[in-house]
């Protein structure tokens, strides 16, 4: 039996790198549009890995460890408040924040020898590749790309202007 009165909430993919400073700097919009939201707006972190940060890619297949684990978004906080720490000393502080967030670091640990998370990091890589995502933070609501990898200022506000206009999801 399907209730007809809910709908979908709106999806605002964020296409991310997890050593990035813009990204860090990204979380209060994140954390902004949660609250003014709340289930209307799905955020679903997508991993885009720059070349030029060395330990992006292991960060991308850690963080889906962490959504295996049900710890996706504090575990996403957590590095991106480490950017420099990561950029030091690479897989070991990954391994160091699961464990401090009371997750498996041992299953982490495994997760990033095994690569079982390899093929949903390049799945999003290739699809952001796709759209046209060049930088992080991108984001894409309701087919619209936002790029906030030049500047964050403003963008905020035009996803709300987005959310907005868009049917609510307890009409």
């Amino acid at each position: 039996m399907s209730d007809s009165t809910t709908t979908s909430p709106v999806v605002l993919d964020v296409w991310c790198e997890l050593q990035c400073p813009d990204c860090r700097t990204a979380l209060d919009d994140i954390r902004a549009l949660r609250a003014r939201y709340g289930d209307r707006l799905e955020i679903r972190l997508r991993h885009f890995p720059l070349e030029k940060h060395r330990h992006a890619y292991a960060a991308a297949q850690a963080a889906e460890e962490a959504a295996e684990q049900g710890a996706l978004w504090p575990y996403v906080e957590a590095v991106l408040a480490g950017t420099e720490e990561l950029a030091a000393r690479g897989e070991p502080f990954l391994i160091e924040v699961a464990r401090e967030l009371g997750l498996d670091a041992e299953e982490f640990d495994t997760a990033l020898i095994d690569g079982r998370h390899f093929l949903t990091v390049d799945a999003d890589q290739a699809e952001g590749k796709a759209i046209g995502v060049t930088g992080t933070p991108t984001y894409e609501i309701a087919g619209r790309r936002l790029d906030g990898g030049k500047s964050q200022d403003g963008l905020r506000a035009r996803i709300e202007e987005i959310v907005d206009a868009l049917p609510a999801a307890d009409a």
